[in-house]
């Protein structure tokens, strides 16, 4: 398909998410936006099945109920409208993002057109990029209280229709509570505990000891397991997210109309 045609359909598709998501009501006094990491690193480490073992279905893992490729509609019904095991971080509990591509073209865009007020500018480049629906929930943050569990679900942009592609698991098996023996013997147990209850779970790792891939390229769905955390994520769908974003940023900047 030529390069032209596909730019047009991705112009499309964006005016129909701002469309969208312009008509929710967003307040920006009770929801503060952070700017994206623009640039990140989306290196990966290689990764080997061990000798003798399959591949795992690592697209079908889940972490308190939460897959990868879930939306975030999928996961705020879940634990937002539905008591559950986790609840809602009470302050918070939603991060959102612009990313910082789109940030740098809306800073350029309202200051053309004479906005350059700290404040003011702020206020230019929240409002355009709500309308085009560039804003979007990038973390999530659960806790069960009586254990002190965490979980933090990280989204990728509206681009890419705003899904799951990292859930990170913590809890408290790898604190030691003291120098005596007993707490060592304790630490001991809770991590033993912990690690049988991730085997019964997901079964034994498939690489290394202590991870699971579902193939050799390391930009596919893997979960590795740490001392009391459990890191399920798909780099590849990052990587999607963060292509689609720079380039169609590029693309669509507002430049001055040079003629010559």
């Amino acid at each position: 398909m030529p390069k032209g045609i596909i730019l047009s359909l991705l112009l499309i598709l964006c005016q129909f998410i701002g469309i969208a998501y312009a008509q929710d009501s967003f307040d920006f006094n009770e929801f503060a936006v952070v700017a994206g990491e623009g640039d990140i690193d989306l290196t990966a480490e290689d990764v080997e099945l061990n000798s003798g073992a399959d591949v795992a279905s690592v697209g079908g893992f889940d972490i308190a109920g939460i897959m990868l490729g879930m939306t975030f509609d999928d996961v705020y019904g879940l634990f937002f409208q539905n008591k559950g095991l986790y609840a809602p971080k009470k302050t918070n509990s939603v991060i959102y993002t612009l990313d910082k591509n789109w940030k740098y073209n809306l800073d350029y865009e309202c200051r053309q057109q004479g906005t350059y007020i700290p404040t003011e500018l702020e206020k230019c480049i929240n409002s355009l990029a709500k309308n085009r629906g560039l804003i979007y929930a990038s973390e999530i943050h659960l806790v069960r209280e009586n254990t002190g569990e965490t979980i933090v679900v990280y989204l990728t942009s509206n681009a890419t229709d705003n899904r799951v592609w990292r859930v990170v698991y913590n809890n408290d098996v790898n604190d030691i509570e003291g120098a005596h023996e007993k707490f060592q013997h304790q630490w001991e147990s809770k991590v033993l505990a912990f690690w049988q209850g991730v085997l019964d779970k997901y079964g034994a790792p498939n690489s290394g000891s202590d991870r699971w891939i579902s193939s050799t390229n390391s930009y596919d769905p893997m979960m590795v397991a740490y001392y009391g955390a459990l890191d399920l994520q798909d780099k590849g769908a990052l990587a999607k997210d963060k292509t689609t974003n720079y380039q169609y940023s590029r693309s669509t900047f507002k430049a001055k109309p040079y003629a010559f």
